[in-house]
């Protein structure tokens, strides 16, 4: 599966643990993230990571594309909900993206480690389907 993994500042060392306990399961899948909280992967995890621009600067609405045009399965977007963001109207329409193209989306650890024990036990398997990904 193609996963994005997106952190907002106060939300990347979050991210960098979900990810180290996780590791054995992202690594069976193609991983992309926004510019920072991909590079903070690459270097503090290891894992290897197809990086976007950084969210403020576009990345958010590649990633948007990314599912409008059926190439991203999952979205693990640590959110901090309690910090004004310069860009939240990219934030806001992925998330509806994501709505739009059923793409399973976790906005916190909780959520992401179900979505993540779903992959690996096949409950989301139905993201694989050829038909699902020509349309």
């Amino acid at each position: 599966m193609r996963i994005a993994l997106v952190a907002h500042d106060k939300k990347k060392e979050d991210m960098i643990q979900f990810v180290t306990a996780y590791k054995t399961i992202l690594e069976e899948h193609e991983l992309f993230a926004t510019g920072t909280t991909g590079k903070k992967i690459i270097d503090e995890v290891g894992l290897s990571v197809n990086r976007y621009k950084s969210g403020p600067l576009g990345g958010d609405q590649q990633i948007g594309s990314a599912i409008a045009n059926n190439e991203m399965d999952m979205v693990i977007f640590f959110r901090d909900p309690l910090t004004a963001q310069p860009h939240e109207p990219d934030v806001t329409a992925l998330i509806r993206l994501c709505d739009v193209y059923q793409i399973p989306l976790a906005t916190n650890m909780g959520t992401a480690e179900v979505l993540l024990k779903g992959i690996e036990e096949g409950f989301l398997d139905w993201r694989l389907l050829e038909e699902r990904r020509g349309r």
